[in-house]
Order: structure tokens, then C-alpha cells, then sequence
């Protein structure tokens, strides 16, 4: 993952809708706890859920990467490779050799690979902006007359097939944040449907073992802005409980000004009575300091307890409805990494910075003791 910038641009989507309120890398696996901290719902006794992290490293270098993977390995039992980057294309449907920076993405997250965690691999067909179809290595998009011809699908279940063989997960979300789709591209949305119900088949005929999803961003969909809302929720919740052996829910509250445990209780419960699927949240997290970026107009109040808060709601939320994981997006506040992003997406990236279980210099939050609490009952 050369210094991450690829995988930045992916991961920086444009169509969020937010709210706009009017090396001590050693020592990570034996911090001490902070006092005084809220308890967590006595109610979970026995945890019946898995619970990690994506392997989102805090800074741009090789030994940031292995602590991420290290910390990982001693706060969770399941963990998320997320494959948000670029496709090659032009190397799957003309049968050429693949780009070099895509095999060696691939490779370094399988020379990595935890023995002893399940693994969910992440991965999108759509850009950063969930408005079309990723980009090449080349910066361009294939031609197509549908998102549905038939290069197009054999093209993206060569990608597929190659990530599978290589990584063996677990959980395979197929693409990532679809609805997103729906609303900035409604015209596309019929097509991919049948384009991925296709790729969903030959998956499952020749993996029939492994449980397949599609992502949906909970924050876009209890809180849409789009039309027809009536519509959208309905094929949504059709498309998800038709097709999909999990509910696959990436969802960051803070996008749609969700503050307090009230607030959060209602988006689980709307995700709750939308599908009677088995919930696997595949990424997810909440500020822990308030986030004011001038560049986009933003000043969202937050602060650790209500980090704590939000992860508390989330993990006795799984406990009760016997969610299969949940994902948190990053371990630890990624300031190291943001210094090293290009001016230009500074401001965009800055939106998940802290939101890590420790703050930048590998120091506890207060979501760290109720995670720790929590991954040993």
C-alpha cells in the first residue's frame, strides 16, 4: 500500500450529506485503563457477537501498518480487509497482465493475513463518489452501454474470484455502499441489480460455502434526502432480504448529526424492521472530538463520551439482536497518516480522523475500556 494515497481518494466519498452542526506503537497492547469511565449495559454477560476493526493503518509507513495489524490481533477476533480502490479493468477483459500496485495491495494484505481471526473482505465496484463504476489504474472508466453487459460482469467476478483465492475470507461483501447508487446515479440502479445478481450466482455456485453481501450505508438510508423515499426503501429492503445472506451496514451517525443514545437507538431500530437478515455492521465508528473543517462549512460538536456512548448503544444493540460482528473503522486517530495527504482531499480526510479507540499518540480513549470490557465476556 504505497504511503495509501490510491486508497485515500477511494475511500473519500463525495456524496456523504453530512450534517452541518449551524511512536508510542510498543506500548499499544498494554495501555492502562483511563478511571472513571461510564459502564457498559450490565446486561452483556456472554458476548454472542465477533468484534475488530478494518485494517485502516494511523500512518503512511511499513511498521504503521504491522502495529495496526499487531493491535488487531490482540483486540479482536474478526477484522475487515476494505478493497476500496481502483479496478483493472482493461487487465481482466483483454486478458493482460495485472497492474503491479494492484497485485502488490493484494499480497501485502495476504502476507498479513491473521491465522487465528475471521476475516470479512470488503470490496467496491463503484467510485469514490458510488456515481459510477471504479476507475482503472489509468484513470479511466471502461466503456459500456450498460453497467450490465456482459464484459463489464466478467470482468468484476475475475476481480472478484482473484480476491477470494487469494485472501480466503470469511464474509464477502461484493460491493460496498451500493444505495449510494440509487441516489446519486438512479439510472444505473436497475442494471447493477442484474449485473450483480449475475456475478452473485457464479459466486455462490462455485463458493457456496462463503456468506455474500452487498454494503448500504444505515445513515443514507434511515435519513434519505432522496424523492422517493417511499420507493427507495421499499427496493431496498426488497433487493437486501431477496438477495443477500447478511445485512452488510456501514454507517457513521455523525454524517447526519445523530448525537445521543436516543438518536442512535432510533436509526437501529428503523435498520431493525427493515430486514429480517442476520446484521453484520462492516464498518462503522463516531467522533470522539468535535470536528470543525472551514474548507466544507463544517462544525460538528462531539467529544470521547459520546463516542463511548455511540459504541455502547452499538454493542448492546448487537448483543440483543445477535448481529454476527461489528466492524469499528479505525483503531487509533490516523494524524500521522492525514500530514501526508495531498492539500487538495486534506479537508475530506480529515472527516474519520478522530475516530479511533485511541487518540493519535496511541493513548486510551474512553471507548477503549468499554471495547476491552466487552471483547472478554
Amino acid at each position: 500500500m504505497k504511503k495509501q494515497q490510491k486508497f485515500i481518494f477511494s475511500l473519500l466519498i463525495l456524496g456523504l450529506g453530512l450534517t452541518t452542526a449551524c511512536k508510542d506503537d510498543e506500548n499499544e497492547n498494554l495501555l492502562p485503563p483511563k478511571q472513571n469511565q461510564p459502564t457498559i449495559a450490565a446486561e452483556i454477560e456472554s458476548r454472542n457477537f465477533k468484534m475488530g476493526f478494518s485494517t485502516w493503518p494511523y500512518g503512511p509507513d511499513l511498521n504503521d501498518q504491522d502495529s495496526t495489524y499487531e493491535f488487531i490481533s490482540n483486540h479482536a477476533d474478526i477484522y475487515s480487509e476494505h478493497i476500496d480502490d481502483r479496478i483493472p479493468w482493461s487487465a481482466w477483459i483483454n486478458g493482460t497482465a495485472l497492474p503491479q500496485a494492484f497485485v502488490n495491495n493484494i499480497q501485502g494484505r495476504k502476507n498479513r493475513k491473521l491465522p487465528n481471526h475471521q476475516l470479512i473482505v470488503s470490496v467496491s465496484l463503484l467510485n469514490s463518489g458510488r456515481s459510477d463504476l471504479a476507475l482503472d489504474y489509468n484513470d479511466s472508466v471502461p466503456d459500456y452501454d450498460s453497467i450490465n453487459q456482459i464484459s463489464i460482469r466478467i470482468a468484476y467476478y475475475k476481480h472478484l474470484e482473484y480476491i477470494i483465492q487469494e485472501l480466503q475470507p470469511n464474509y464477502l461483501v461484493a460491493a460496498i455502499e451500493v444505495n449510494e447508487l440509487f441516489i446519486n446515479s438512479p439510472n444505473k440502479w436497475p442494471e447493477y441489480k442484474k449485473l450483480m445478481n449475475k456475478v452473485r450466482d457464479s459466486l455462490r455456485q462455485n463458493y457456496p460455502n462463503l456468506p455474500i453481501s452487498e454494503s448500504l450505508t444505515l445513515h443514507n438510508w434511515y435519513n434519505t434526502s432522496i424523492n422517493d423515499s417511499l420507493n427507495y426503501l421499499t427496493d431496498l429492503s426488497t433487493y437486501l432480504d431477496s438477495h443477500m445472506d447478511f445485512a452488510a451496514i456501514s454507517f457513521y451517525p455523525f454524517f447526519k448529526g445523530l448525537r445521543n443514545s436516543n438518536e442512535f437507538q432510533q436509526a437501529f431500530n428503523f435498520l431493525h424492521q427493515q430486514t429480517q437478515l442476520p446484521i453484520g455492521f462492516v464498518e462503522t465508528t463516531h467522533l470522539a472530538e468535535d470536528l470543525i473543517v472551514p474548507g466544507l462549512g463544517l462544525n460538528i460538536p462531539s467529544s470521547e463520551m459520546e463516542q463511548n456512548q455511540y459504541l455502547e448503544s452499538l454493542l448492546v444493540n448487537a448483543y440483543r439482536q445477535e448481529y454476527k460482528f461489528v466492524i469499528w473503522w479505525t483503531h487509533r486517530d490516523y494524524d500521522e497518516l492525514w500530514q501526508t495527504f495531498p492539500p487538495e482531499i486534506k479537508d475530506l480526510g480529515s472527516l474519520w480522523k478522530d475516530t479511533g479507540i485511541l487518540e493519535e499518540n496511541g493513548n486510551p480513549k474512553l471507548s477503549y475500556d468499554s471495547w476491552k470490557a466487552i471483547l472478554g465476556r
